[in-house]
């Protein structure tokens, strides 16, 4: 650590960002998971740095390692994310960024990607302890697929941009109450999402009945490294708790898994909480198997 320097910029320029962006490629080509989440990664491409704030670890010139600490759930507390090189492994510089945050936030929540031993050694280390882990759960497209059974009344079809924006905010919220980090999902929020390449409102799912949204699955296309195979990803799929129902959770995932094979995808991945029996039970049902898990620790007993 003696020739490594941590920086804490304000914001990230244009040449800090190419460099971040480079040393998560390199972790993830490594790892085979990306070190960090969907929103850091969202964060960093669209310049929204409103609650988050940096730390660069510097070898010279060359960026070693980074980290992501976001200070915008007042509820649940700040979360940070950590990236080192791979070449610049266990020598002291992911747990100097983990210090450096706790310096700002005492009751840190710490996520870990992917069954990393040394994330998790890390972390108790320094006295974390596990409170929530996050199962992926992978299915092969390949595989035969039950019939799309829809309740009576319920219809599907295609998300529309700008018209079912509002709409969909509002059912997101209440049928991930439970979930803040899903279910605080803003119009801004999912407006970003919208302008990212893999964006496409055929795999955006809407059920209607009587002209109201009652549920929704957006299906995901990830285009990966050469080392990686395409994977089509559950993204978000859920029912409104107001809306009696039966069965239409089961039909949506369906729905978007024979989607997801009209676009040639073999594979499908999903992420589900731990605690969530039910969910799982269902996945279960449909085929799915647990392939990996991220993990949060909290530094409060």
């Amino acid at each position: 650590m003696d020739d490594v320097r941590i920086d804490a910029p304000a914001r990230i320029d244009a040449a800090d960002h190419a460099a971040v962006t480079r040393l998560i490629a390199r972790a993830t080509e490594a790892d085979g998971v990306s070190p960090v989440s969907e929103p850091v990664l969202l964060h960093l491409r669209h310049g929204d740095y409103h609650g988050v704030q940096h730390l660069l670890a510097w070898r010279g010139a060359e960026l070693v390692g980074y980290g992501h600490l976001d200070n915008t759930d007042s509820v649940a507390g700040s979360t940070a994310e950590v990236v080192v090189d791979p070449e610049a492994r266990e020598r002291g510089i992911g747990r100097a960024i983990v210090v450096r945050f706790l310096d700002i936030e005492p009751g840190l929540r710490l996520w870990a990607h992917g069954r990393q031993a040394g994330s998790d050694e890390l972390a108790r280390s320094l006295g974390f302890q596990r409170v929530r882990v996050l199962l992926q759960m992978r299915r092969s497209l390949l595989a035969p697929l039950p019939r799309v059974n829809l309740p009576d009344g319920v219809v599907l079809r295609a998300f529309r941009p700008g018209a079912d924006d509002a709409t969909w905010v509002a059912l997101n919220a209440r049928a991930f109450a439970d979930l803040p980090d899903q279910g605080n999902l803003t119009e801004s929020d999912l407006g970003m999402r919208m302008r990212e390449p893999w964006f496409e409102p055929q795999g955006f799912l809407v059920a209607e009945r009587l002209g109201q949204m009652v549920g929704f699955h957006w299906t995901k296309v990830h285009t990966s490294s050469p080392r990686h195979e395409h994977l089509g990803e559950v993204y978000a799929v859920a029912v409104d708790p107001e809306a009696d129902l039966r069965g239409l959770g089961s039909a949506l995932v369906v729905a978007g898994l024979a989607h997801l094979r009209t676009r040639g995808l073999t594979q499908v991945l999903l992420y589900v909480d731990a605690s969530n029996e039910r969910a799982i039970g269902l996945y279960e049902r449909l085929g799915f198997t647990i392939w990996d898990s991220d993990v949060q620790y909290s530094a409060l007993p």
